[in-house]
């Protein structure tokens, strides 16, 4: 909370700054032309059937727009698209026209499956208005992402074992699945081979269970985790088609037990980073463009230096400089910083505790001077100011109020 005097301090001085500014030099022509603020507006997906993740209820009404204050960072709410079938992942398509949910539950028109939605922004307010909503063609949907040409959806389905690809109409609508793959194999150890000191984070091993789904930068390859197979698997989509063709090498194998989860490519070099549920480790790949290979170089913890104790991995992502990486924690509830070097390699720079409970993700806004962290069951997104030379961290001491958060994305 700002108090009563400092925010008449502020309004004064602003008003003082902002008189001055439209004073011309020397007294010369007339007040020169203010450009108006730029509108940041925030989408945020929520759990919000009663039934939600893990046992926890779902408190969330369904997807959330807010209006960003590009000064402090705070979100204000704008609108609410109601919905009560748990929009917990979105993604926008690449014009910035759509926005596209998995809708996680596994009942869709009766059938052992979820859903995806597909919703169109309005120009002006930033409203969502329904599309339409088709089967996933696996229950649990847990991640979906729209390949760089927009004319198709990718879905991960974790409880179903299940990916598949759906295509995006020219009104920005979905039609039924072009390709459904199923992950078949052993599921790995309930312990993680890289596990923390006295963790037991165990979870998932008991099937395939797909986590993510995304095409790399360019489009030429479509990478896939399966958290219970210890897995990322490499595919070829035919864009005329949308079907999907195993790569070759098809696979690259994680230490047993050990959760890929979330994956992030570097904007300029040819890397990519992985986090992993269970183990809560980060994994750096070489990857090659070309041949859609991946080869593994190093892995480090994700926690502090010294951590001990049980820790469920969930986001990973990386400034647009390419100079830091973050990572989230679930049960240690904070967000740790990794400062990259010229070779890729990571070191760990610092952590901030999330001021809430189990941050299923978290986000930068535009300008990457604020990150939020979406703590599904404190039910509040907290902001925090980033300090892009240090990649630091800070709590602004702002709560945003929304029931089990678990995604956060930024337009504008």
């Amino acid at each position: 909370m700002v108090l009563e005097a400092s925010r008449r301090g502020f309004l004064k001085g602003a008003a003082a700054l902002a008189i001055a500014d439209a004073m011309p030099a020397g007294g010369a022509q007339g007040p020169r032309a203010v450009d108006p603020p730029r509108r940041v507006r925030a989408y945020v997906g929520t759990y919000s059937l009663p039934e939600g993740p893990e046992g926890y209820r779902g408190n969330g009404r369904g997807i959330y727009l807010y209006e960003m204050d590009e000064r402090t960072g705070e979100l204000n709410e704008r609108d609410v698209l109601e919905t009560p079938t748990n929009p917990s992942w979105i993604y926008m398509s690449p014009s910035g026209t759509h926005l596209y949910s998995v809708d996680e539950i596994g009942n869709f028109h009766q059938t052992n499956s979820g859903a995806v939605s597909a919703y169109a922004i309005e120009p002006g307010t930033g409203r969502l208005r329904s599309l339409n909503t088709v089967s996933s063609e696996g229950s649990g949907p847990a991640h979906l992402s729209v390949h760089p040409s927009g004319r198709y959806v990718l879905a991960a389905n974790y409880a179903g074992g299940t990916i598949s690809v759906i295509p995006i109409r020219s009104d920005g609508s979905l039609g039924s699945a072009t390709d459904v793959k199923h992950d078949h194999g052993t599921p790995g150890k309930q312990m993680p081979t890289d596990a923390p000191p006295g963790s037991f984070a165990i979870s998932g091993h008991d099937a395939p269970h797909p986590h993510m789904i995304r095409s790399d930068p360019h489009g030429r390859f479509v990478l896939q985790t399966d958290l219970g197979l210890d897995r990322i698997y490499v595919w070829k989509l035919d864009l005329t088609t949308g079907k999907l063709h195993p790569h070759e090498p098809h696979s690259v194998s994680l230490p047993s037990g050990d959760g890929p989860r979330h994956f992030v490519f570097h904007p300029t070099r040819p890397w990519m980073y992985l986090l992993t549920e269970e183990a809560s480790t980060l994994v750096h790949f070489d990857y090659d463009p070309d041949q859609g290979t991946l080869s593994a170089r190093k892995t480090i913890s994700s926690l502090p230096p010294g951590f001990a104790g049980t820790n469920f991995g969930s986001e990973v992502r990386i400034s647009k400089d390419g100079r830091f990486l973050y990572a989230a924690g679930r049960l240690h509830d904070s967000i740790s910083w990794f400062a990259i070097g010229e070779d890729g390699a990571l070191s760990y720079a610092g952590e901030e505790w999330t001021r809430g409970d189990y941050p299923r993700s978290f986000n930068f806004d535009p300008s990457e001077r604020f990150v939020y962290s979406c703590n599904q069951r404190a039910d509040a997104v907290t902001i925090f100011r980033r300090d892009a030379e240090s990649g630091r961290l800070e709590f602004t001491g702002r709560y945003v109020p929304v029931g089990t958060p678990s995604a956060i994305l930024f337009a504008g």
